[in-house]
């Protein structure tokens, strides 16, 4: 599938954009550099000319997750400074699947199933990069990798990779007692591949990505030295986790928070974001959105409540990125309201314009009575009758305001045809009964 033209584009370079700062000093202000091949080289060159630069996702869902972000920040504030961004869709690699960071080998993908969900990358990440015209394009490695014959590519490239270093990269090192095939090995070099691929159709001379791909992103760079003698960069950017240690970009249930609304609802998205911990605001703000950093360092020299301010920026912040104007403020107003003690005046009005969490239920359920476990459950506040049951036994279930007991839950319960429930202190599903 060709995403953007498959013509060779000009080498050339243009001279860096006047009066801007170097955007190797802009990316390392705001904390996403991590590891880098070559950190005066590549200073030097974002510093003399327009660079070309990509980062590589792989479409095995279809829908980008909060966790591929950073990369794309990066590239957005690259693009912002002058520089010219590649999103690479790994149409050939989704094929193989990445071993980094994997307890099993990822399942086979159809053409069909990997060109929809490129599609969907594609229309997600024109929210952050300027895709037009030669601003920026999106690529799919299918281009190059399927064309390839085996025994000339293992020839000409294979060559270049040893296997024993290959074997000590955290990629396969992970890997190797659980089991890692041959396929999977491949990987590194196939990534390597694309790097080289567009830095001789782009002239693309950096790549960006997540540190655990460190290894390949080196092999990308080693690859353009020995088969062209040409200069490359590799820049890695950190894998966030929470002040508590968990991997930033899921939920406290375990959900992953994905950017297509229809897996994560824009008020559960802007909700993710106004409940982190507060150790992480500075970090997030300058990580996740475009607030100029002495706004951020300002914002969150506030402590405790003070601090809220600068939590519903960055929230209002992501949420308007990945979702639009007007479904963040949206949210930021069904927020506001929840967490204000909304009457159910306003809580219908915010329901009808779709901002406030709503389900549902069949009236019949509650001519019955359905018991506040299954309720929790039906609605998906729970993900299981035991969670329900200790929610409520610790009194943390709530239903209209106040605390919800063991006990059937009818339509006498319902005001004006609905039901508020909340989970805990930041969870709301308002369940419409039909």
């Amino acid at each position: 599938m060709a995403i953007a033209p498959a013509e060779v584009m000009t080498t050339k370079t243009a001279a860096a954009p006047e009066g801007r700062r170097n955007a190797y000093d802009v990316l390392q202000e705001r904390g996403f550099n991590y590891q880098c091949s070559d950190d005066e080289g590549l200073r030097r060159a974002l510093g003399t000319s327009a660079v070309t630069v990509y980062a590589g996702f792989d479409p095995t869902a279809n829908s980008l997750h909060v966790g591929h972000l950073v990369p794309v920040m990066a590239l957005a504030h690259l693009q912002r400074s002058g520089h010219r961004p590649i999103a690479l869709v790994g149409g050939g690699t989704a094929m193989i699947g990445d071993p980094t960071d994997k307890t099993s080998a990822r399942r086979i993908m159809s053409r069909e199933e990997i060109d929809a969900n490129a599609q969907a990358f594609k229309r997600q990440l024109g929210r952050f990069l300027d895709l037009s015209e030669d601003r920026g394009f999106m690529v799919d490695n299918a281009e190059w990798l399927l064309a390839l014959k085996y025994i000339d590519f293992m020839r000409d490239y294979g060559r270049h990779f040893s296997v024993n270093e290959m074997l000590r990269m955290e990629t396969y090192r992970t890997r190797l007692e659980a089991g890692l095939t041959f396929l999977e090995f491949n990987y590194a070099l196939l990534q390597a591949f694309d790097f080289l691929e567009l830095y001789r159709r782009y002239g693309c001379i950096l790549q960006v990505g997540g540190s655990d791909q460190w290894s390949n992103v080196l092999a990308g760079v080693d690859l353009i030295r020995r088969a062209e003698a040409g200069q490359a960069f590799g820049l890695t950017c950190p894998l966030l986790t929470t002040a508590s240690g968990e991997k930033m970009g899921k939920t406290a249930a375990g959900e992953q928070v994905w950017l297509d609304p229809s897996k994560s609802p824009p008020y559960n998205f802007y909700q993710y974001w106004i409940n982190v911990d507060d150790a992480d605001v500075e970090r997030l703000l300058l990580l996740y959105t475009f607030v100029p950093v002495e706004d951020v360092r300002a914002l969150a020299a506030a402590e405790g409540e003070a601090l809220r301010p600068a939590k519903e920026r960055l929230a209002y912040e992501m949420t308007a990125l990945v979702h639009g104007e007007n479904e963040a403020r949206r949210a930021r107003a069904a927020s506001r309201a929840l967490f204000g003690g909304a009457t159910a005046d306003d809580l219908d009005a915010l329901a009808e314009s779709g901002a406030v969490p709503t389900v549902e239920l069949d009236a019949a359920l509650f001519e019955r009575g359905i018991s506040a476990v299954d309720l929790l459950v039906a609605t998906g506040l729970a993900a299981s009758k035991a969670a329900a049951r200790r929610l409520i036994e610790q009194g943390g279930a709530y239903l209209n305001g106040e605390r919800l007991v063991p006990r059937a839950v009818t339509t006498v319960d319902a005001r004006g045809g609905a039901l508020l429930l909340r989970w805990g202190k930041k969870r709301y599903q308002r369940v419409v009964v039909r």
